[in-house]
């Protein structure tokens, strides 16, 4: 007899590290979810910032339908057509010259902090191992990166952490300097914190931060596993300020739910990878990078990058409209599709509280820390879900203020 799944099974067969809402979702199309009982939802979350098309975009299914028909995997032992075609397609579309490939952003920022201390180990010698991070940033779950974010609850209570890693205040350029020597080997920032809070940097601070990793021949890296892939209007956010990495780093949206993540760098930086260096078993997979290229190539267009910074105006006047009758937000901000609500004072902690009474509406939202409610839809989402989905976020936050 067959059985279906309930949210039970969770608590029964699964290690206890998430604690995911009561619907199990079962189909999707577009922007909108079905669960087990055929209640329908519309999805602001987006996967986390990953379905970049929303659900079953038929541009990514007939890309791995038609891949899943010739070659799934092999090793690195060997290169396909796919993962050339993809390392091809980032390499014209951005300033890097070579692209290492794997299965998780957490994967590529581990790359890339490797990459960054072994260049500097091989071009000015052991002293330069430092790496400057910042306070509430967030770069993946491996206990490298996990030691580089800045949010140590997650590093906690796994015994010693890397050493060599410090923390500067987010968009402080003068906390930065006051870290930055001649034994840094790399800066990792994001262009717009996620985990953090949905906070934009300032042009300022990333010019600065260049000038600061040229003057101390440090490298400047960037996640951009959340901002990447059009997600801020630009295929990577570093394009809309004009500030240009050494090492950057992709996933979510670049596989639109498949997964699969990148890391771009410069043909110099690159020879340090060295062969037996590093490498991952799923890196450059074709049905991922068959996915990925579908998806890249979808996304870097006009149409779709300009719908993504039109989008983000719907957003932003919605939330406004919904704040101006209820109060709850202190601020909106973000860029592209990610997009984040500050909750006001009297609501402090309380954003979490929004997404059991979204659910009940019909929708689909995130949290980015306890403070900060946040979106991260599709980046073609219709302009008609985003009304609808507006409206069903607006019922969610009238219950809100009726408990307080």
């Amino acid at each position: 007899m067959s059985h279906t799944p309930t949210r039970s099974d969770f608590d029964q067969y699964m290690t206890p590290n998430y604690s995911p809402q009561q619907v199990i979702p079962v189909r999707g199309e577009g922007s909108r979810l079905w669960d087990q009982e055929g209640r329908e939802y519309i999805d602001f979350a987006g996967g986390i910032a990953v379905n970049s098309l929303g659900h079953c975009h038929p541009v990514l299914v007939n890309a791995l339908k038609a891949q899943a028909d010739k070659l799934w995997h092999l090793s690195n032992v060997y290169t396909n057509e796919p993962a050339l075609k993809l390392a091809r397609a980032l390499v014209e579309r951005t300033f890097a010259d070579k692209v290492f490939m794997c299965s998780s952003g957490g994967e590529a920022n581990e790359a890339a902090l490797k990459l960054a201390r072994r260049w500097a180990v091989e071009h000015h010698g052991e002293h330069k191992d430092k790496i400057i991070s910042f306070s509430q940033s967030f770069h993946g779950r491996t206990f490298f990166t996990v030691s580089v974010g800045g949010q140590p609850k997650y590093s906690q209570g796994f015994g010693p952490v890397p050493g060599g890693i410090l923390h500067a205040t987010y968009n402080d350029l003068d906390s930065v300097r006051a870290l930055v020597g001649d034994d840094t080997c790399a800066i990792m920032v994001e262009p717009m914190q996620g985990e953090g809070g949905i906070v934009p940097a300032t042009p300022e601070f990333l010019q600065g931060l260049r000038d600061l990793c040229d003057a101390h021949d440090a490298l400047l890296v960037f996640d951009e596993v959340q901002t990447g892939v059009g997600r801020s209007g630009e295929l990577y956010a570093y394009k809309n300020y004009g500030v240009v990495p050494d090492i950057l780093t992709s996933a979510k949206s670049l596989g639109g739910g498949f997964p699969v993540g990148a890391m771009l760098t410069t043909d110099a930086i690159a020879t340090s990878l060295a062969i037996g260096t590093h490498g991952s078993t799923y890196g450059g997979n074709a049905l991922a990078s068959a996915v990925a290229l579908a998806a890249i190539e979808h996304i870097d267009t006009p149409e779709v990058l300009a719908g993504v910074k039109k989008r983000h105006e719907l957003f932003r006047e919605h939330l406004e409209t919904i704040n101006r009758k209820h109060g709850v937000f202190q601020e909106i901000r973000g860029m592209g599709l990610l997009i984040g609500a500050q909750m006001a004072p009297e609501y402090e902690g309380q954003a979490k509280d929004i997404l059991p009474l979204a659910i009940d509406e019909g929708l689909m939202a995130l949290i980015a820390g306890p403070n900060v409610l946040r979106m991260a839809p599709s980046l073609v989402i219709p302009e008609a879900d985003i009304e609808e989905g507006m409206a069903r976020l607006e019922r969610a936050i009238a219950k809100l203020v009726a408990k307080a």
